[in-house]
């Protein structure tokens, strides 16, 4: 049976740029953001902002790329190729976030942010210790922020414990930042899966059932925050496109792929 989410023909297929770290096992990362972005009908242009250490089984180590090299790809890029959304997941450091911001300047395309901050497998930093600058740096680009709830936890500088206390930090951090949070009830244990939109002027609810073990596939950020910036490119509201990324997200996770001896991943 065929997934209820939507597609595009190929012919249709509008550029999504995505600015995202290296996962070599294809679970996270560029390259399975570049995958989703093909699967739900866009086509991939990507910018590798650092390099990781890892396979299924964790994450050893990150290293961010030359941020000079990723100002320089994308003011190139952006003056060829005509892009209909963004996605940026980890940047790598915050002097590749300041290029990057520089760069994004060229576009007014909706940028989807997954702040990827924390590895759910290993101990390794993937930020540094001046990440609230670079996220002064990128604010005034970013349409949708999608944070876990510890990321959330530390942009927001409040506690998050519930969905109730995700609520209030992703509306001051909605306010302070001028865009969209999506809260995601994945990461917060409630019976139902229950995402919710926040702006700083209402709340949205996207409902779904909880896919048993759901929490241990791995990827899911990253599929979701693509997901939602290729539906944004193809003509879908906010609103739409997250209840759209979603549906994609819960059928990739009961399906998931296991191409290694660690985690199941979602591609």
């Amino acid at each position: 049976m065929s997934a209820p989410y939507r597609t595009a023909p190929d012919a249709a297929a509008p550029d999504v740029l995505v600015c995202a770290g290296l996962d070599p096992s294809g679970g996270a990362g560029l390259v399975a953001d570049t995958r989703v972005v093909h699967m739900l009908g866009g086509r991939p242009c990507g910018i590798v902002t650092a390099l990781t250490v890892q396979s299924t089984t964790g994450v050893l180590g990150a290293f961010p790329v030359d941020p000079g090299v990723v100002r320089d790809q994308l003011e190139l890029l952006l003056t060829d190729v005509e892009l209909r959304a963004i996605k940026l997941g980890m940047i790598g450091s915050t002097e590749v976030a300041r290029s990057i911001a520089a760069a994004l300047d060229l576009t007014n395309a909706p940028l989807v942010w997954d702040p990827v901050m924390y590895p759910s497998r290993g101990d390794v930093a993937l930020a540094d210790s001046l990440f609230g600058d670079a996220v002064k740096a990128l604010q005034r680009h970013v349409t949708l922020l999608t944070p876990n709830t510890r990321e959330l936890a530390y942009l927001s500088g409040r506690a998050v414990t519930d969905l109730e206390t995700a609520l209030v930090a992703a509306h001051a951090l909605s306010i302070h930042l001028d865009a969209a949070v999506l809260v995601k009830g994945g990461h917060l244990g409630t019976s139902e899966s229950v995402d919710v939109l926040v702006q700083p002027d209402r709340k949205v609810e996207l409902r779904g059932p909880r896919i048993p073990h759901g929490e241990d596939v791995h990827g899911t950020g990253c599929a979701l925050s693509s997901a939602i910036a290729t539906h944004l490119a193809l003509g879908a509201d906010l609103v739409e496109a997250c209840t759209q990324a979603k549906l994609f997200v819960a059928d990739r996770i009961a399906n998931p792929v296991r191409p290694g001896r660690g985690a199941a991943a979602v591609v």
